[in-house]
């Protein structure tokens, strides 16, 4: 699920474009994270990365998408070193 790196901590999600609201559940094995933005145009990953960002009080530009740009599976790159940050993504991701 989530693996720390040099360069920050790696989680693999599943985007739900959509939505009635932003949020992130879990889904047996899999985190999917529902966002309200349709997925046209790179709204949806827009949407993905300013919720991550507000949730986890990471800045935007701290936050990439490494593979599925156009796919609803998703890997993202949270680059912190914050250990208070890593925690709390930790806490969202390993439960």
């Amino acid at each position: 699920m989530l693996k720390q790196t040099e360069n920050g901590v790696i989680i693999n999600i599943k985007i739900s474009p959509n939505s009635s609201k932003n949020e992130i559940i879990k889904d047996g094995e899999i985190f999917k994270i529902k966002i309200t933005s349709p997925p046209v145009d790179g709204k949806a990953n827009k949407s993905l990365i300013e919720f991550l960002s507000k949730t986890f009080k990471i800045p935007k530009t701290s936050i990439k998408i490494l593979k599925g740009e156009t796919s609803k599976e998703k890997t993202i790159l949270f680059q912190t070193d914050n250990t208070e940050k890593i925690n709390l993504l930790n806490k969202t991701f390993n439960n």
